[in-house]
């Protein structure tokens, strides 16, 4: 792989490209061009190209990318090729949720173990992991070698868990709880918000509906 610092787009672009390379991989369909892929994102070809050629020459000219190769190498670019244990903290609806979609991946990614605060839910199962008290989980995290953590709790709580999440060892946090969190420089946390998004998809309906109102008036 090249040392060169790669962005966070590019990043974030590569589980799409992984996504449909899987769908194309289940049709078997063995190759597949720049082009065609850019055609199924909606992405300039010259973009999808450069963000691969950032980790390798994986095409080749006049055939385009190999699907069954290229799954393989974006695989060990993003590390699923290895087995990467996760801790989620919150067994509420979104929690069990996220253990459902657990339960039918076939990554190596995997949530192996539930902490929760509350009685009545420790001690319950979700696809076969019991819910754990929150007390145990620095000594789980040791024990299974869990290295992300989910958080799926109400925003009041939501600090606290990552302080407990960042003080058991955890390496990354993607946090689901409304609210915006401090942690350490070395610990990567993403932020997933369905509020914002909402309220962000609201202002573009409105926008959508003032647009079709002025064409009208036209």
């Amino acid at each position: 792989m090249k040392q060169t610092k790669i962005s966070e787009a590019v990043v974030k672009r590569l589980p799409i490209y992984l996504q449909v390379l899987n769908e194309l991989y289940y049709r078997e369909i063995q190759t597949v061009s720049s082009q065609e892929l850019g055609i199924k994102l909606d992405l300039n070809p010259a973009q999808i190209r450069k963000d691969l050629a950032y980790f390798g020459d994986f095409g080749r000219k006049g055939i385009g990318y190999d699907v069954t190769y290229l799954i393989e190498k974006i695989r060990q670019i993003l590390k699923l090729d290895q087995k990467i244990n996760v801790a989620l903290v919150g067994a509420g609806n979104l929690g069990h949720a996220l253990c459902n979609y657990n339960k039918y991946s076939n990554d190596n990614m995997k949530i192996t173990a539930v902490f929760d605060v509350h009685p009545s839910k420790i001690g319950t199962q979700i696809n076969h992991l019991t819910v754990l008290p929150i007390e145990a989980l620095a000594e789980t995290v040791k024990e299974l070698n869990i290295r992300l953590g989910i958080i799926t709790v109400p925003a009041f709580e939501a600090q606290n868990v990552a302080n407990q999440i960042v003080e058991a060892g955890i390496e990354g946090i993607l946090n689901f709880a409304p609210a915006i969190l401090r942690v350490p420089d070395e610990i990567r946390i993403h932020h997933v918000d369905f509020t914002r998004e909402l309220l962000s998809l609201a202002y573009y309906l409105e926008r959508e509906r003032e647009a079709d109102n002025e064409s009208n008036l036209d």
